[in-house]
């Protein structure tokens, strides 16, 4: 990673604006919004447990909810700076937000009354709904206020305007920065909350969030600031809309019958609309009084372009394939917070001294993560390229990681049985068994994530056509916050339904709640195979693969 020399003023002796002199302002901003965000939200599940009495599935139900709200307000973020407001008024209001959450989740811990007495003899008081109003308070602020971490990415790259160069270096630093905030904040902030006090947790999350907000408006007179140009999700709709004004519409084969933009080049650089989903077509199709004079579209929500069309049909064909990762996260998703209340149940020490936090447990993903985006893209995906003559296509990619979050499940369901086991002869809350019996699974589903993440944002990325690049990654985030809304709700049912999900996990059946999702698991890895044996690359050349079926992807299974 390099760094490009400071900017020199314009001719006209105004300083211009963006460059790398934005670069820490935006870089301690990440670090500061991720490092306070981070911090609370990895130990929501103690916290809920220990100081508000709450049960161990209620707190992971909870936790599941607001890790789903984390990957989802992004998403609204994003098209909020698209639409109405820059990327810069969503950044900092975000912080803003996310500092008032904080600072009342630090209220809570600090100000007893505001929580529960602690159990005494095994009986625990439920928290009243005053108690309980603050609380989600604190964490629906704070959860709001981490819609702006997307849109920090958006906000540095639009500092190196038609440098991609530079937006790539700047891309490079910003997701290292976010990793190493995270991990610090899932070992430190949460050691300090364990070990310290949960008040002074809150507030070096909260003295993070301050410092990050105070670094970014110092930089605000060197920031590049585009107006928002709206958002593309808006012209989805209005091929929707249109399509259904004109339903009675009888379609015309002929060329001249469908608008291609004000643009008279348009015509000619545009293929006439597909035969695929042909009702989507009349949303093409010329009407009286929809063009003006000067070609220009007088009605938007009755007439769109023939690119804005096959546009919205792109995204109905990659459908299938991306409803196949919702089903694929949606264990993982299960699995972060069951091995969280797993780990309160098994010996956590470390040597005498060293008690490993039970939520810092998932920091073994990241790091089985991060090692294997470094093994594949340094030894396996060369070593792919050598022996078949071309790199993995991302279908690849996502299908093995099918394989590897099939064996994370199989193998949780193994290591659950045998901590139970090991729990009963004991006849103790704590089982005598290492919590290092938990790393394989945590470290499959690491591996797994390393190649199913990546090949997915490849995917989307290079498939959607240009106007829709910035839809096309936040489709990943939507994945991983429905999934963690779907793990909720599946819980919630085998709870109902099963005993398998009692409070206390010792005398439940955890094992046959992963038994169940690698079932589901396998299913869907079959529905992925179907899917991608149908599907089509519409950029094969962007791919970089010589046909355009996937139908490679067997083999390489």
């Amino acid at each position: 990673m390099e760094v490009s020399q400071v900017q020199q003023p314009s001719s006209n002796g105004r300083r211009r604006r963006g460059g790398w002199i934005t670069f820490p302002f935006i870089i301690a901003m990440t670090v500061g919004m991720n490092l306070a965000g981070a911090g609370w939200s990895s130990n929501l599940i103690v916290y809920l447990i220990k100081e508000f009495n709450v049960k161990s599935i209620d707190a992971a139900q909870i936790a599941n909810v607001v890790s789903g709200t984390f990957n989802l307000v992004p998403v609204f973020a994003a098209i909020i700076a698209d639409s109405f407001l820059d990327c810069f008024s969503v950044v900092w209001i975000s912080s803003v937000i996310s500092l008032l959450g904080i600072i009342l989740l630090a209220v809570t811990a600090s100000i007893p009354s505001l929580k529960p007495q602690p159990c005494v003899n095994g009986v625990c008081k439920a928290p009243t709904r005053a108690q309980f109003g603050v609380l989600y308070a604190g964490i629906c602020l704070a959860t709001t206020g981490q819609g702006g971490r997307a849109v920090i990415a958006t906000m540095g790259a639009n500092q190196f305007p038609d440098k991609p160069k530079n937006q790539t270096i700047f891309f490079n630093w910003f997701f290292f920065t976010m990793y190493v905030a995270v991990l610090i904040a899932s070992t430190v902030v949460v050691y300090v909350e364990d070990n310290v006090s949960w008040e002074c947790g809150f507030y070096v999350c909260a003295g993070a969030n301050v410092v990050g907000l105070v670094a970014f408006l110092v930089g605000t007179p060197f920031y590049r600031r585009p107006k928002p140009e709206g958002s593309p999700c808006t012209v989805l709709a209005r091929v929707v809309v249109a399509a259904i004004r004109k339903r009675k519409l009888q379609i015309s084969p002929a060329e001249n019958n469908f608008y291609y933009g004000k643009d008279i080049l348009a015509k000619f650089t545009t293929p006439p609309p597909s035969t695929s989903f042909g009702c989507l077509n009349r949303a093409a199709m010329r009407g009286n009084g929809d063009v003006a004079a000067d070609g220009s579209n007088k009605k938007p929500w009755r007439l769109c372009s023939v690119r804005e069309v096959e546009d919205f049909k792109t995204i109905i064909r990659i459908f299938p394939l991306w409803s196949t990762a919702i089903f694929l996260a949606t264990p993982i998703a299960m699995n972060i917070s069951l091995s969280v209340l797993q780990a309160l149940t098994v010996d956590r020490h470390l040597g005498r001294h060293f008690q490993i936090p039970a939520g810092s447990i998932f920091v073994f993903v990241f790091l089985s993560t991060s090692l294997s985006l470094i093994l594949f893209d340094r030894i396996l995906s060369p070593a792919w390229k050598r022996l078949a003559r071309k790199t993995p296509t991302p279908l690849q990619r996502v299908g093995i990681g099918h394989v590897f979050n099939i064996a994370a499940m199989v193998v949780s369901a193994m290591v659950e049985s045998k901590r139970r086991n090991v729990a009963a002869k004991s006849d103790a809350l704590i089982a005598p068994i290492s919590v290092l019996w938990l790393l394989p699974q945590l470290a499959l589903v690491g591996i797994g994530e390393a190649m199913h993440f990546p090949g997915q944002l490849e995917l989307y990325y290079q498939e959607f056509p240009a106007s829709l690049k910035n839809v096309s990654t936040s489709l990943a985030w939507v994945i991983i916050a429905i999934a963690f809304y779907l793990s909720t709700a599946l819980i919630d049912l085998l709870r109902r339904v099963t005993g398998w999900l009692p409070d206390n996990i010792n005398h439940g059946r955890l094992e046959n709640v992963y038994w169940l999702v690698t079932v589901v698991g396998v299913l869907n890895f079959a529905y992925f195979l179907i899917c991608s044996w149908f599907y089509k690359y519409q950029n094969v050349k962007e791919v970089g693969h010589g046909e355009s079926n996937s139908l490679d992807i067997q083999s390489s299974l």
